[in-house]
């Protein structure tokens, strides 16, 4: 039913929006953590945690996009001034991955040597921040905001999300296979690419808010 009512437009934005959160979640780059993280672990218990990332990132979004423009309005923030701060933040993210390198705004190196302690490793922080971080919640709330149709228009995100979601699943539920056929150099090369890509969509961002808190200088 939902997909019947999906518009050309609509289809548009949500690949646009799915290409977008692959690049800033990006599940690849997370998996030396989550190997690292889950050394020791059985096969059995590497993949129960990763459906806990799984729906993890699914909620942590799936919120942001139902509720994000309440907090904007709660906090009395601009859409044009949240996306130009989220472009700066995403820029920074695409900076730390373009030079192949985890950023701190995802994980602190506190947090990194903690996550074989945690007994819910999966839901913080290799779920929250290291995936569904500062930047990806920031995407999903403007494109929440620029989504026509209201509350429908914010459960149209729940596609490109529940992608998302169940890519991160696949991705760490396979993590040693693909980090065996990757290996170091080919992670770190994805891992740029989706950089690239990232620091395009903050350019973006910045440009758009800026349009909307100086519409004269457009």
């Amino acid at each position: 039913m939902t997909l019947a009512i999906l518009s050309h437009h609509d289809w548009n934005q949500l690949v646009k929006v799915t290409l977008a959160l692959l690049a800033i979640v990006n599940p690849i780059g997370g998996i030396p953590l989550y190997i690292s993280a889950t050394a020791t672990w059985s096969n059995l218990e590497r993949a129960r945690t990763a459906r806990t990332i799984a729906i993890t990132v699914f909620s942590v979004l799936a919120a942001s996009a139902f509720f994000g423009d309440r907090l904007l309005d709660f906090f009395g923030i601009s859409l044009g001034s949240f996306q130009v701060g989220g472009g700066i933040l995403i820029l920074l993210m695409a900076i730390s991955m373009l030079q192949a390198r985890q950023s701190l705004m995802r994980q602190t190196p506190e947090e990194a040597e903690e996550t074989a302690d945690r007994q819910a490793i999966g839901v913080v922080p290799l779920g929250i921040p290291l995936l569904a971080g500062p930047g990806a919640i920031s995407s999903v709330i403007i494109a929440a905001h620029n989504m026509r149709g209201g509350l429908l228009g914010q459960a149209k995100l729940l596609l490109p999300i529940l992608a998302i979601s169940l890519l991160v699943w696949g991705i760490f539920f396979l993590s040693v296979r693909i980090s065996q056929r990757l290996g170091t150099t080919g992670i770190n090369i994805v891992t740029r690419l989706m950089g690239l890509i990232l620091a395009a969509l903050a350019v973006e961002f910045i440009a758009r808010g800026l349009a909307e808190l100086f519409p004269s200088l457009v």
